[in-house]
């Protein structure tokens, strides 16, 4: 690229310069996560692996956070069943709400709020456990007694919000039917049975399969932000803060992203 002529103002200088320097930054910044996601996927998929340690994220990650993905999905099938009868209300068409209902949660709404509520609790939470251990030097410790953190902090992690939150999501589906199955009882006084048969007669297979799809991508990359903003904290407290803060917003965006990106795929399939 041509040099900018001696004539070109400062500021326009300045500018160039500071967007070129943000434009590099940001490809650095995505080449150390796509090796760090490497190294963490090589060492999730070869030994040595260590059960107890996977067994304990398991717990943290899914176990722990049954309450809020439970909650979260029941006020979300149940607002959406109310927005749907109140629009279709005007159409005659409060009938296909069991159907409007099973198609959004499975499909969107699921898999989105459950990775979301998660990133917010334990994309942060890997963060500050990380980024602390980094902070006290652990690591380092790990290191000198010849244990890879890799294998045992990063790895982990990576396997139990991958293999989680699809397990979350499918109950989050069945809780956020049963939602919008008790509004549209109070509403439009549908048997339960019928609303259940409506249900099942009109989600396919494909409806609940691709979002445990999305589901299983948006835990990789919960457990991968947590991971790599905790392992990359540097300036002590506050560093540790910035990273837990890193990893929720970081998590959120690109759960978002990913969203738009498999739901045009599968939209072609």
């Amino acid at each position: 690229m041509a040099d900018l002529p001696d004539s070109a103002p400062k500021g326009v200088i300045g500018l160039v310069a500071a967007l070129g320097r943000t434009v590099l930054d940001g490809v650095a910044s995505v080449g150390r996560v796509g090796r760090f996601a490497a190294r963490g996927v090589s060492a999730a998929f070869s030994p040595p692996w260590y059960p107890r340690q996977i067994l304990a994220q398991f717990m943290a990650v899914g176990f722990l956070s049954l309450p809020v993905v439970g909650l979260t999905a029941w006020f979300t099938g149940a607002a959406l069943a109310l927005n749907i009868y109140s629009g279709g209300d005007r159409f005659n068409a409060e009938t296909v709400l069991p159907q409007i209902v099973a198609l959004g949660i499975t499909r969107e709404l699921g898999p989105v709020l459950a990775a979301l509520m998660l990133a917010g609790r334990v994309a942060s939470a890997m963060a500050s456990e990380i980024g602390a251990m980094r902070a006290t030097e652990q690591v380092d410790a790990m290191v000198t007694l010849s244990t890879d953190p890799r294998r045992y902090l990063i790895a982990p992690r990576l396997i139990a919000a991958t293999v989680s939150l699809p397990l979350l999501t499918l109950l989050a589906d069945i809780i956020g039917v049963a939602g919008g199955m008790q509004v549209s009882k109070l509403l439009i006084d549908l048997p339960p049975a019928i609303y259940i048969t409506n249900t099942v007669d009109f989600i396919t297979h494909w409806d609940v399969e691709s979002g445990l799809i999305k589901s299983a991508v948006f835990g990789f990359i919960i457990g991968l932000m947590g991971c790599y903003h905790g392992d990359t904290a540097k300036g002590g407290a506050r560093g540790v803060g910035r990273a837990t803060t890193s990893a929720m917003v970081s998590s959120a965006v690109l759960i978002l992203a990913a969203d738009y990106l498999l739901t045009s795929i599968f939209a072609r399939i």
